[in-house]
């Protein structure tokens, strides 16, 4: 089988595997209106926390990278977006219970099993990866990105006027 070959079979295993219930529940929390969404992750989790912070303002979300200079303080109603394949992330358990401490909801994307951020997440959606041919959590990654640009789907529905909207916040200054 070719590389390609086992990336896709790989991540399309994982996104069969996902539980359509925790899912929903984490769409419910993404639709909540009126938040200010904080995501976060570290190392390429972080990136994706990043590309799912930019859809969260395409879908017309207020939307921060924790630690960037332009983020404000988190606050009550507020919510933390927190992607860590092992839950034990120090830095995002510390993000999390900053979050839990001024009364705004975690929303937790990992992997299975109990973990010190599932027991701060008011929400998991679990990406249940387990053995990879990829090299560190090149799959949670992937498969966390695309579980995120599923639930942008779900939200915007297809819909062509929320589309609309989204094209029309999406960058112009390139």
């Amino acid at each position: 089988m070719s590389a390609i070959g086992h990336v896709v079979d790989e991540v399309a295993g994982v996104l069969a595997e996902v539980d359509q219930d925790a899912f929903d529940r984490l769409v419910a929390e993404l639709r909540e209106p009126g938040r200010t969404w904080f995501c976060t992750g570290q190392g390429r989790s972080g990136l994706v926390a990043r590309m799912a912070a930019m859809r969260l303002v395409h879908l017309g979300h207020r939307a921060h990278v924790v630690g960037e200079a332009t983020a404000p303080s988190i606050s009550a109603g507020d919510a933390l977006l927190v992607l860590s394949a092992s839950g034990t992330t120090a830095v995002s358990r510390h993000h999390a219970e900053t979050a839990r401490g001024v009364g705004a909801a975690v929303a937790l994307v990992t992997t299975t099993g109990p973990s010190p951020l599932r027991s701060l997440a008011d929400v998991t959606l679990d990406v249940p990866v387990s053995a990879s041919a990829q090299f560190g959590g090149s799959l949670f990654e992937q498969a966390a990105l695309l579980t995120l640009d599923a639930a942008v789907l779900a939200i915007d529905g297809g819909d062509p006027a929320t589309r609309e909207e989204m094209h029309r916040r999406h960058a112009n200054l390139q």
